[in-house]
């Protein structure tokens, strides 16, 4: 027996897959252009009581307000500030231990009636911990038992249906993300800091420090200023850096003879001369906290292939080639 193919409400032979995508995209962009518009003082008061807050940030929400919820407290733990998410079906189970004095709350719900975060909303007054909720219901009882509370704009959802939630939940992420990099503009959060928190992958190879592939001890060419220029050709030969460092009595660096040096004062009488006499004084150094990046920038500016790594105290305690900077930046 036949059977009849009945087409889905929902399809169309004319239809265009191509612009539907585009028309998704396009009302989600409007939507965050919206967000930015509608950003108004309360993000301030936000950011203020997050950067206050000795503990950590708390951060729930239920379905895919849970979803985005999870990727904004990884974006603000990794940005550094120490973020955790608590499901909140979870909370009533005994997760509520997880939530301490000094911590700060970020709930999420766009209709801002969800009561499955009923449970930490009691509990959070109990403790008087403050909350921040993302919501897009401005008189909700979220809205209105929260310490600030971010009210989204009024959306349409991509979905054909209006019922899938697609633009509040970008709007949701997107202000998620502003607050994140907000946070972290108003703490200093510096690159040596990322770092930290992304030791592994490409990110953690981009940020790695001098300190990570300089060569130390034994191995940095050192002098002192009195010596002879005929061991210094011997210890810049030895070493393979095609310099050497001078140092004086306390051992700190006062000059470098490189390659250049040679060729600029190639005499009869070089072997003879003392080290002073040929460095060039005051050489550039580099920190040890300095990135790779920023090291590579410095060597192809100044046309130079090594630099003496200095600590704050101007110790010298490594030297670093260009090759090594540019092994390390390739791993």
């Amino acid at each position: 027996m036949a059977v009849a193919l009945v087409e889905s409400p929902l399809e169309s032979p004319t239809l265009s897959y191509l612009q539907i995508g585009k028309d998704v995209i396009t009302a989600e962009a409007d939507a965050l252009h919206d967000l930015a518009k509608s950003l108004d003082r309360s993000f301030e008061q936000a950011i203020t009581l997050m950067a206050k807050t000795q503990g950590r940030l708390i951060v729930s929400g239920i379905g895919k307000s849970g979803h985005i919820g999870r990727k904004i407290t990884a974006t603000f733990a990794s940005t550094g500030q120490p973020a955790l998410f608590v499901h909140p079906a979870e909370a009533s189970h005994g997760d509520l231990g997880m939530i301490a004095k000094g911590d700060v709350l970020l709930l999420i719900s766009y209709s801002g009636e969800s009561k499955e975060l009923t449970t930490i909303v009691d509990y959070c007054r109990r403790l008087s911990l403050p909350i921040i909720s993302i919501t897009g219901g401005e008189q909700s009882t979220l809205a209105r038992f929260s310490s600030v509370s971010l009210v989204l704009p009024k959306v349409s959802e991509a979905c054909p249906m209006g019922l899938a939630p697609t633009t509040s939940t970008t709007v949701t992420l997107a202000l998620g993300d502003a607050l994140a990099v907000a946070l972290l503009r108003r703490r200093g959060f510096s690159k040596q800091q990322f770092h930290a928190f992304h030791p592994g992958g490409s990110l953690g190879q981009q940020l790695r420090r001098i300190a990570d592939c300089m060569h130390q001890g034994a191995k940095i060419p050192l002098l002192h200023v009195s010596t002879l220029m005929d061991e210094c050709l011997v210890k810049m030969t030895a070493h393979g850096f095609g310099c050497v460092g001078i140092v004086d009595d306390q051992e700190h660096l006062v000059g470098i003879i490189t390659d250049g040096d040679l060729r600029r004062h190639m005499n009869p009488g070089l072997l003879t001369q003392t080290v002073d006499q040929i460095m060039t004084k005051n050489p550039l150094t580099i920190s040890p906290d300095c990135l790779v990046v920023d090291a590579l920038a410095i060597f192809e500016q100044k046309s130079i292939t090594s630099l003496f790594v200095l600590d704050d105290t101007k110790t010298i305690v490594g030297i670093v080639h260009l090759h090594d900077c540019l092994r390390s930046h390739a791993a």
